[in-house]
């Protein structure tokens, strides 16, 4: 089992929070840039520890942009958000500055080449410059190319290059003698020198991307071209040098693949939107293969297949220890096939790819979720390490590097030290039975143990404690990066290169075991009794006697490369108790594991080998004592624990070998195991187990068959599968926990075990306990009697007491068949049994009390039998009776036909099903006789066309009135039109057109509503429409249809359903007309709005004009928005001009009248070009009453500043001949009367009014002159005026409505 060191980065106090993180891809450096609010940026090396570089630090007054490594060597390039590009060497802490004068805004890209000889930096403003890096890692003077693109640049990638020559093959090849291989090293043959060129070549060729999603290539002779262009900006670009295809993916999660040509043509060849959503910062990940992983921050990750065109999403499991609602807000993937994603709680989930094949041979990708690590706040970015062990993690609150370990354990003189966790220890002395948890001061990177020692390593320093009671304390601390270590006696031995360290728990050196240079330098250490074995990292062995004060080897070193073929590395070297032989785990040269663990005779100098993989060993190997002996260990080693094996046989060491794989739970061992047993039976239990889905159950079957009963039980219980948990107690005998298991965990099998049980105690003999559990397990009434069928007696008591319905019954069978008619009877009374009581006495012949009790109790089955009882006695209308009691109406049917029973026929065929009554229809028919039965029967019998058929041959008009009803669309289209005839025949119209409407003739029922007068309701008019697309009418004759209802509609005044008929049939000028003829104003208004038609505008307001617009202001409103958007201009000028008119003539407001004038002139003049010469004449009319109201309302205003001018503007217009209707000339004449009262002038007012009489003989002073200025006159002349006659006024009332009226129209 693994877990994860946290190792939080050292940050030095001026570094504010992080948000850029980058590793080194093959060195273990990590880049972290990061802001601080009050100093501005800096970035940071650190190492895989978390250990700050100090000389690699820089600070800026502004926050860093980006970060990127040198391919191969340690120089990360650096930008700024000014535009600032640097290159930082470590471990020197070395700057290079680009120039100062090529980015001036924020750097959005940063890369380089394949080799690192180039390197290509891109700012937010569009600004492209590629740079020259020597081999050394310094910078070329000046960019070899800078291209100003005008736009934000967000990526770049470098293509591929090709595969170059492999120069080592050449040598080897021209060593060998291969000319053509020597031509190719022979620089001055000119026709070989174009075709070949020494060492890897580099890509140049890249691709860039800006913001509105356009890509460009720029080759080596720095020429730009577009290639592809994407709706929307680009996030991300990868490219398949496989296919020679570029892959984009937008900030919408729009992803496009492109196939490049020779030529460099792009083509489109795929465009698909992704799922998810699509958000600025989604974190999108490429992998080798072309596996596109996506986080957005939503609850699980998406994976996309672009070469497969396969899409699936991986989420979180809660058991796993995450939280529900948990956001996965980025992603990272290493090539050991590991992907990580932090979430937004502060969690790394991790998920471990599976390649999995299938019986057809095809693989299967799988993705196994792992517990996770936890770190502070939410995380924010991720990144694998060179090394796929190492984690950067950034989140909120800090930057931390996660180190894989796995968990590590030693045993040694009866201690055991296992890790628990990171910091934490569990010691156990098997020799005193004592057990210690130990939490250290570090992490634990390897741990061993003696019985007075625990060394403990953190990958720098080599902790030693001592034992204390129930505690250890620290004797001693000493710097060691060794990367092996074990312990013997008071020695602890380390390595370094070519040699292997002695040292005393203090760290000093009291010995050196020295290696050659062929030798190689140690990286296996391990002891064994006194014994320490010694492997190479040249597949070099050495094993060294310890028993003396100074180790001394024994033997030569021995070099494994000579035995083993194909060897490429030491995993494992361990050597036995007497230092005479050496088990090794190796590596094969292609790196993988081999399946062989090998056995080296160090005294023979043999080697031989077990086949994990066959299973089988070599021949020498079977017989060797040590060997078997190896494997038992490695066995133990799965569990932690020593098996001792004695001298047994080697069947025997396969069956412990199966035991010990139930402590560890290793199945395919045990497969093994049995297979060399021989034991068959227990072979086909695991195979069969196999398909529990858990493991546990699993092995509790193997338990089970090696006779471990008591670590099956417990591995049942474990996994919850109490069901194969009370199997297994049943199969053991164990009667009581299986039914207790039961009651309380397995309730769905509670039954079937009750049933067990009894059945085994019946089998024991104990029936009385056994009746116990029949009846819990509810099968007590047929496995009693079963049971206690050779005991009638205690049966019969059994029977009795229980009172159960069945057991009467089941006990009345009984006896009836031992002839006990009476006792039978009984029986059968006391369990309600009607049909056995009938069959009883119809037996001994006493019909009658059958016939009681079927009439009494209503069963069916004994009414049944008493009605055959009585057909067979010939008894028909006894047995009609009873068969109508038990339902059985065919039979009854069937008995009245037989016998001319007509009258009870009728009742019973509708009683019946319709097959019985078209029977008894068809009866009728053929008697000739009841024809309305026959009519009605084969109505309800579903057959309407055969009853209608039937109805007109016999003249069944009542009938027919009836089967009409049901009649719909659905009918046959010829049987209504007959029926449709009928009714008209006989005046019943109304059901004649929903007839006909159901026939789809419609024009037919139209007429023959226009004919008879029929008033269409909603209901019929909706019936009447025909549905759009209907093939019984094509479009046009639909919308005559409906233009024919609306004017019938129209024409019984029903204008409302006419409006809405001319609606649907699209004729909107007719719709609008019947609405006007409704007077319903809110409507007519509304319909307007919704017509948008200038007819329809025109005349909506028309309508409004008749209406009392000048008392309504929304009305005058509406008046004037149709017509202005009818473009009825012409009109808008003589409703402006009647405005007008009110407001002098009601009000004599001249103010407001001008201001309608003005409109109606600009209605008029925007008019002009469309009403030809009428327009231009009507203007120059208005204009000019428009004068004449200006210089009357001019001179209202200047008479208190000059009267006397106001009196000449006055008396000039009394001179203009068509002064009225724009100004009334009695305004006129009352405002010079005003004046003149005013001023004592009452001779000349009174001459004015006589000017005004003998112009308007009959016109009402009082209506142009205060009662005040008359009061005056009056008492001044002497005199009294008489100011109009009443008959007059109403008179001139009427001309004046008349007036308004034609200006209205």
């Amino acid at each position: 089992m693994a877990v994860y060191f946290d190792h939080r980065v050292e940050a030095p106090d001026s570094s504010g929070a992080a948000v850029l993180i980058s590793w080194h891809s093959s060195v273990c450096v990590l880049a972290v840039g990061s802001v601080n609010p009050s100093t501005g940026g800096c970035v940071d090396l650190y190492l895989q520890q978390g250990e700050h570089v100090e000389l690699c630090h820089v600070e800026r007054g502004f926050s860093p942009s980006l970060l990127q490594w040198h391919p191969t060597k340690l120089l990360l390039a650096v930008g700024w958000e000014t535009g600032e590009t640097m290159l930082l060497s470590h471990p020197s802490g070395e700057l290079t500055p680009l120039p100062n004068n090529t980015h001036n805004a924020c750097i959005t890209v940063l890369e380089w080449s394949s080799n690192g000889g180039r390197l290509v930096t891109g700012d937010q403003a569009g600004v492209m410059a590629v740079w020259r890096v020597d081999a050394r890692g310094k910078l070329q003077g000046s960019p070899l190319i800078k291209h100003d693109y005008s736009k934000p640049l967000t990526c770049c990638i470098f293509r591929p290059p090709p595969p170059a020559e492999d120069v080592a093959m050449l040598a080897r090849a021209a060593v060998s003698g291969d000319e053509s291989a020597l031509d190719m090293f022979n620089w001055k043959k000119s026709n070989k020198r174009a075709a070949f060129a020494l060492g890897s070549q580099e890509g140049l060729t890249f691709y860039i991307s800006t913001a509105d999603g356009s890509v460009y290539s720029v080759d080596e002779q720095a020429r730009s071209v577009p290639l592809v262009s994407v709706e929307s900006k680009i996030q991300t670009m990868w490219y398949s040098k496989r296919r020679d295809v570029l892959a984009v993916v937008t900030d919408s999660l729009l992803l496009s693949q492109f196939s490049l040509g020779p030529e460099g043509i792009a083509q489109e060849i795929s465009k698909v939107k992704l799922s998810g959503r699509g958000v600025q910062h989604a974190d999108i990940v490429w992998t080798e293969n072309g596996l596109l992983i996506t986080a957005s921050g939503e609850q699980h990750i998406r994976l996309w297949d672009v070469e497969l065109d396969d899409h699936y999403a991986l989420s979180l499991d809660e058991s796993l220890g995450f939280e529900k609602g948990e956001l996965l807000n980025c992603v990272s993937f290493c090539t050991s096939k590991l992907l990580a994603a932090g979430t937004s709680r502060g969690r790394v989930a991790l998920w471990h790819m599976v390649t999995v094949s299938d019986q057809q041979g095809d693989t299967k990708i799988h993705w196994k979720l792992q517990t996770p690590a936890e770190v502070e706040g939410n995380i924010s970015q991720l990144q694998w390490g060179s090394s796929s062990h190492l984690l950067a993690v950034c989140s909120s609150s800090c930057v931390v590097i996660l180190s894989e370990h796995v968990l590590c354990s030693h045993y040694s003189q009866q201690m055991a030290a296992v890790q628990l966790t990171p910091t934490q220890l569990s010691l156990a002395n098997f020799n005193t039975n004592t057990h210690i948890t130990f939490h250290t001061d570090t992490h634990i990177r390897a741990v061993q143990v003696t019985k007075d020692m625990v060394a403990v390593w953190n990958g720098k320093y080599i902790t030693v404690y001592e034992p204390s009671g129930q505690t250890l304390h620290s004797t001693g601390s000493f710097q060691c990066e060794s990367p092996a270590l074990v312990v013997h006696e008071e020695n602890i031995y380390t390595v370094e290169p070519n040699r292997v360290q002695i040292r005393t728990p203090q760290g000093t050196v009291k010995q050196l075991l020295a290696f050659s240079e062929a030798e190689g330098n140690p990286t296996q250490l391990s002891v064994c009794g006194s014994y320490l074995a010694v492997g190479t990292d040249t597949c070099h062995v050495r094993v060294f006697d310890l028993t003396r004060r100074e180790a001394k080897a024994m033997g030569v070193t021995k070099n494994l490369s000579e035995l083993i073929p194909d060897l490429g590395a030491l995993r494992s070297v361990r050597c036995n108790a007497s230092g005479s032989q050496l088990s090794v785990l190796i590596a094969q040269v292609n790196g993988r594991p081999d399946n062989k663990v090998y056995f080296y005779d160090i005294e023979l100098d043999t080697l031989s080998h077990f086949d994990f993989f066959t299973g089988r060993p070599e021949s020498s190997l079977a017989q060797s004592e040590d060997s078997q002996r190896y494997l038992c260990f490695c066995l133990c080693g799965l569990t932690g624990t020593e098996m001792k094996i004695s001298e047994r046989s080697f069947e025997a060491v396969w069956e412990n070998m199966a035991r010990m794989c139930v402590k560890s739970r290793r199945l395919d061992v045990a497969r093994v195991c049995l297979g060399n047993m021989g034991n068959a039976r227990a072979a086909r239990a695991l195979r069969n187990a196999e398909k529990e889905p858990e493991v546990e159950a699993q092995v509790a079957v193997l338990a089970t068959q090696l006779g471990m009963l008591e670590d099956a039980e417990r591995l049942y219980k474990s996994c919850g599968r109490f069901d194969l948990l009370n199997k297994f107690y049943q199969a053991a005998g164990q009667w009581q926990q299986a039914v207790e298991t039961a009651e309380t965990h397995d309730r769905i099998h509670l039954r079937t075990t009750y049933y067990s049980y009894a059945k085994h105690l019946e089998a024991l003999g104990d029936k009385n306990l056994a009746l116990v559990y029949f009846e819990k397990s509810d099968t007590h009434r047929f496995e009693v009697p079963r049971m206690l069928m050779e005991d009638n007696l205690s049966l019969e008591i059994y029977i009795n007491k229980m009172k159960d319905k069945d057991l009467y019954k089941w006990w009345g069978h009984y006896l009836e068949s031992q002839s006990d008619m009476e006792a039978a009877l009984h029986y059968y009374d006391l369990a309600q049994d009607y049909l056995s009581q009938v069959r009883v006495y119809c037996y001994l012949g006493n019909i009658q009390k059958a016939s009681e009790i079927a009439n009494e109790t209503g069963n069916r089955a004994a009414s049944y039998h008493v009605a055959r009882q009585y057909e067979g006695q010939d008894e028909i209308s006894q047995s009609v009776h009873f068969y109508t009691r038990a339902q059985a109406y065919n039979n009854a049917i069937r008995l009245c036909k037989e016998n001319n029973l007509d009258e009870q026929l009728m009742n019973l065929a509708l009683l019946s099903n319709p097959e019985d009554m078209m029977d008894t229809a068809m009866y009728y028919e053929e008697k000739g006789t009841h024809m309305d039965r026959a009519v009605m029967l084969y109505h309800k019998a579903g057959h309407v066309s055969k009853a209608l058929e039937l109805a007109f041959a016999t003249e069944q008009f009542g009938a027919l009135q009836l089967i009409a009803e049901d009649l719909n669309e659905n009918s046959d289209p010829a049987l209504l039109a007959r029926c449709s005839d009928f009714f008209i025949k006989h005046t019943q119209y109304q059901k004649a057109v929903e007839l006909l409407v159901a026939a789809k003739k419609y024009h037919e029922a139209l007429q023959l509503c226009l004919d008879q007068s029929l008033t269409i309701t909603e209901d019929l008019a909706e019936s009447l429409t025909v549905p759009k697309d209907s093939s019984h009418l094509s479009e046009a004759g639909r919308k005559e249809l409906l233009e024919k209802i609306a004017d019938c509609c129209m024409r019984q005044g029903n204008y409302h359903l006419a409006t809405k008929k001319y609606t649907q049939a699209g004729n909107k000028i007719k719709a609008m007309r019947a609405l006007l003829k409704s007077g319903d104003t809110e409507k007519i208004v509304f319909f307007a709005g919704v017509s948008r038609q200038k007819e329809i505008y025109v005349m909506a307001a028309n309508y409004l004009q008749s209406l009392d617009w000048r008392n309504d202001p929304e009305i005058m409103k509406n008046i004037i928005g149709f017509y202005t958007k009818g473009r009825a201009l012409d009109l808008l000028a003589g409703f402006y001009e009647a405005c007008a008119e009110v407001e002098i003539d009601d009000f004599q407001n001249y103010e407001k009248a001008y201001g309608a004038l003005t409109e109606a002139c600009k209605c008029l003049t925007k008019a002009k070009g469309r009403s030809g010469d009428e327009a231009d004449r009507k203007l120059l009319i208005l204009t000019h009453r428009l004068g004449l109201v200006k210089r009357f309302i001019q001179a209202r205003r200047m008479h208190e500043e000059d009267p006397v001018e106001a009196v000449c503007v006055c008396e000039s217009l009394l001179e203009e001949k068509d002064l009225d209707p724009a100004v009334r000339v009695g305004d006129v004449y009352g405002f010079l009367v005003e004046h003149y009262c005013h001023h004592g002038n009452f001779q000349q007012a009174w001459s004015k009014i006589e000017d005004l009489r003998s112009t308007r003989p009959n016109i009402n002073l009082s209506l142009y002159v205060s009662q005040t200025s008359l009061e005056a006159l009056q008492n001044a002349a002497g005199v009294r005026l008489v100011y109009r006659d009443t008959d007059t006024h109403a008179a001139e009332d009427d001309e004046e409505v008349e007036e308004d009226e034609n200006i209205n129209h």
